[in-house]
């Protein structure tokens, strides 16, 4: 019998090749340059302030000339982002599986999540200041508000998902709770998981800004406080640009884990497309 597999299997089972991620990112990229450019003909021809609306050329221009200081204030955001977005992804699985485990926690706790996503951080992030200073924990406390909820429920929602026949098989067999969460009800919830993780790392990077914004010491929310009151409208933006390209690495860095991870997702994915 011949065991040889045919190419087109192959690159299917690989997931998507980069053809195809390019391919589903044009459109995008255009859409970004055609904007780009609208913009650079809409200033030059207008003759508006820079200090009102500045030229992409003058915001790269600008933040290339100021590198070094947005580069600091960067690295700082990211700091904060990496440590409140575990402190709140490690919260997110403890809370998920205790929940999974146990009805009456399911219905004590879910309200209250639904409930913290009510509370508007741009009213709770200067009480965080008040209340906890300018230090790193009030930062923590914003990020986690900010992606608590979507990661925490992606896990319960995955989890319930489970293929309740293969549980009740696996219980039929003498399997423990503990079993059946680790080999049925576990690797249903990860897909889920990974969707919920990409929403939340982008809104990591929100809510550190803001945070910044509000009160502290470094980062580029703090940035570009300082830059819009001296006027300096494309030293802002150029703050906002790095921030868009920190919240995208982030966004990408998630396939990557989630390939190394759980390769099959992305295998599934690419036979999608």
């Amino acid at each position: 019998m011949s065991t040889s597999t045919h190419p087109e299997t192959s690159s299917r089972s690989a997931g998507p090749g980069t053809s195809s991620v390019l391919r589903r990112g044009l459109p995008a990229l255009v859409v970004v340059v055609a904007l780009v450019v609208t913009w650079q003909i809409y200033v030059s021809v207008s003759g508006i302030r820079p200090q009102v609306l500045p030229s992409p050329l003058r915001v790269v221009a600008q933040g290339w000339r100021a590198r070094d200081v947005i580069a600091e204030h960067a690295s700082a955001t990211l700091q904060v982002t990496i440590i409140g977005f575990a402190v709140s992804l490690l919260c997110a699985w403890a809370l998920a599986v205790l929940v999974d485990f146990s009805p009456w926690l399911r219905r004590a706790f879910v309200p209250l999540f639904v409930v913290s996503q009510t509370l508007p951080i741009i009213a709770i992030a200067p009480l965080m200041i008040i209340w906890f200073g300018f230090g790193l924990l009030p930062k923590i406390l914003v990020i986690a508000l900010a992606t608590f909820f979507p990661m925490t429920i992606g896990l319960i929602e995955g989890f319930a998902a489970a293929d309740r026949e293969a549980g009740s098989l696996l219980r039929s067999m003498g399997a423990s709770r503990w079993q059946e969460f680790r080999y049925v009800r576990l690797p249903s919830a990860i897909p889920r998981f990974f969707t919920a993780l990409r929403i939340g790392i982008t809104y990591a990077v929100v809510g550190a800004v803001f945070a910044e914004y509000v009160g502290a010491t470094s980062g580029l929310g703090i940035y570009m406080a300082t830059q819009k009151n001296s006027f300096r409208t494309d030293l802002v933006l150029a703050a906002v640009l790095v921030t868009a390209v920190i919240s995208v690495s982030l966004y990408l860095l998630t396939f990557a884990v989630e390939r190394a991870v759980a390769p099959w997702i992305a295998a599934e994915r690419g036979h999608n497309d």
